[in-house]
């Protein structure tokens, strides 16, 4: 499956109009990217039941479409399998289904995160048909899910990660994995500006412990996790300036190891399409 290099990560296309998230997918078609990720938010993501990728399938003839993450907590192996295997041939080519365990903040029975997904890829194996490896990725951060990825997936989809941090991954992954990294990005060249609308999308994950810890896995101490988080974790996990200031910090993860950057434009609700944004990124990246 060939992801391109450069990818667009949104939340719109599950949180947004239907008709536009149709609209918009085509046009990110012609502006050269590669994949789009139908992105969920902490605690779920609507995108489980495929029928928004099928829509977004349906719109595009060559790119990629990936989910970006569907949790195994809340949609069950088989019918997911079943969902994958009701599209066409066809489109099926073209989709990625993310998959990730989500957070014990958002998911009442969450245990074991490891040994949870072990299960729910034996699941899809022993679905009928099975959703095959080729066919899904996996969300992952800490060395010992990465490996899992690399060994059951197609390979790994870290959200929120440093340059460090994919150095790191592609260290863990064999050179045949895929790493895809979610790169968030912010078109402004006010430095405080910037910050702010970081600090305002990263204050959920603040609080969810999978990121703390990966955070700090990465070399980031407890200072930088506090008060909205220091400019010294902003300035790594978000990319801000002109579009080719922008491109400068995407080639960074590209040189580290990462196959394929999906790009996060902030907006200011999830159901925004942040076209403009996307129109100048692809003239300096695609």
């Amino acid at each position: 499956m060939n992801l391109g290099t450069i990818g667009i990560w949104s939340l719109a296309f599950t949180h947004g109009d239907r008709g536009e998230a149709r609209e918009a997918a085509a046009e990110l078609e012609d502006l050269g990217y590669g994949t789009l990720w139908l992105g969920g938010s902490p605690g779920g993501n609507p995108s489980g039941d495929l029928a928004t990728a099928a829509d977004v399938l349906d719109a595009t003839d060559r790119v990629t479409v990936a989910t970006g993450c569907v949790s195994i907590w809340e949609q069950p192996a088989a019918r997911l399998a079943a969902a994958y295997h009701a599209l066409p041939a066809h489109q099926r080519a073209r989709l990625l289904v993310g998959l990730g365990v989500s957070h014990a903040e958002c998911i009442d029975r969450y245990r074991r995160p490891y040994a949870a997904l072990v299960g729910y890829l034996d699941e899809l194996d022993a679905a009928s048909p099975p959703l095959p490896a080729s066919a899904r990725i996996v969300g992952a951060h800490g060395p010992r899910m990465t490996r899992l990825g690399a060994a059951r997936t197609l390979g790994v989809h870290p959200y929120l990660v440093d340059v460090g941090h994919t150095v790191r991954a592609r260290s863990d992954l064999d050179p045949t994995s895929l790493l895809a990294t979610e790169q968030t990005v912010i078109l402004s060249t006010d430095p405080e500006a910037a910050r702010n609308q970081a600090r305002t999308m990263l204050a959920p994950y603040l609080g969810l412990a999978n990121y703390r810890e990966a955070w700090l896995r990465i070399g980031f101490d407890p200072h930088d996790l506090a008060h909205g988080g220091s400019d010294r974790l902003i300035d790594a996990l978000f990319a801000y300036g002109t579009p080719d200031e922008i491109a400068a910090q995407v080639t960074k993860h590209t040189t580290a190891g990462a196959d394929h950057i999906a790009l996060q434009v902030i907006t200011a609700h999830r159901s925004l399409f942040a076209r403009t944004a996307w129109r100048e990124l692809a003239a300096a990246l695609c």
